[in-house]
């Protein structure tokens, strides 16, 4: 059946199951380079995908000048590192196809759209967004707990609402708590599910088992994985989300290396799902069009 295909994918055997290896520091390194060199081999592609982030904070933070809304500023912008591997589809798959052709435009990003995966790639997004939107629930909750239903009569308010009473703090230490909780299990089920689905045929439920699977055989490094993105999403999003243009595909094309280290290739790769890139570029290649993409070979 159609549920079971995006569940499991084309196959099911032991055989087919996704090997994972342990890895260390120095590989975390290794996956930021190779994602620099990716960036900057392909610096439009960034502009091309990612200029919505920064507009969608923005906008996001105008919609707090009714004050309704200003408790939840930093659920939303915290909860973006929730999305951020659905957002990093495209970038995942611009770091696939440069490892082996020197051709790449930024209209392979959207190849992930024809892609055999795509029915169990909506599936986990949804997954994605179903626990983002029970972190916004949330962290509302944990508001009205401390504050009751009254929105803050101002900015200044709120800030002192927020630092100097011990409901405030309790907000504080409390929101933060169970961010965390959040964000560790975003990274259990997303750290290697999404690349290996645009890479391999294996189903929803394979690709967050192998996810999984990779975070506990490594659980050290897996978890300064995420106090990098998380130092790195912080760094990009001051001031008003202006650095995640640059934030947000390198760690696209870093997690894309990181994956190719964690799980070892599958014995017989499926055939590629777009006809072969002719040597045309699009507009939105510039200035990258200018310079000729070098072949990588990114296996570890």
């Amino acid at each position: 059946m159609a549920q079971s295909h995006i569940l499991v994918g084309a196959s099911v055997g032991a055989e087919d199951h996704p090997i994972v290896r342990r890895i260390g520091p120095t590989d975390l390194i290794d996956a930021l380079r190779k994602g620099l060199d990716d960036f900057a081999a392909m610096p439009s592609h960034a502009v091309f995908l990612c200029v919505v982030y920064p507009l969608i904070g923005l906008v996001l933070a105008g919609l707090t000048l009714g004050y309704a809304l200003l408790p939840l500023l930093f659920p939303m912008a915290a909860g973006f590192a929730l999305l951020g591997p659905l957002a990093a589809l495209g970038i995942y798959e611009l770091s696939r196809r440069r490892e082996t052709s020197d051709n790449v435009s930024a209209a392979d990003a959207f190849a992930v759209l024809r892609s055999p995966s795509i029915g169990a790639i909506m599936a986990l997004g949804f997954l994605l967004m179903l626990l983002f939107l029970v972190w916004m629930a949330t962290a509302h909750a944990i508001y009205v707990a401390n504050f009751g239903y009254g929105t803050p009569a101002s900015v200044t308010q709120f800030l002192h609402d927020l630092i100097d009473t011990p409901q405030g703090w309790n907000l504080i230490l409390v929101g933060n708590a169970v961010g965390f909780v959040f964000a560790v299990a975003a990274l259990m089920v997303s750290v290697v599910s999404f690349p290996l689905l645009l890479d391999r045929e294996v189903g929803a439920a394979v690709a967050v088992l192998t996810s999984l699977r990779a975070v506990a055989a490594n659980p050290f490094t897996m978890a300064l994985w995420g106090l990098i993105v998380t130092l790195l999403l912080v760094a990009g999003s001051l001031p008003l989300f202006l650095g995640l243009p640059v934030v947000i595909p390198v760690l696209g094309h870093s997690t894309w290396h990181l994956y190719r280290k964690v799980v070892e290739p599958g014995s017989s790769p499926r055939a590629d799902y777009r006809p072969v890139t002719t040597s045309r570029h699009s507009a939105a290649d510039f200035p990258a069009a200018l310079f000729a993409s070098t072949p990588k070979d990114n296996q570890p």
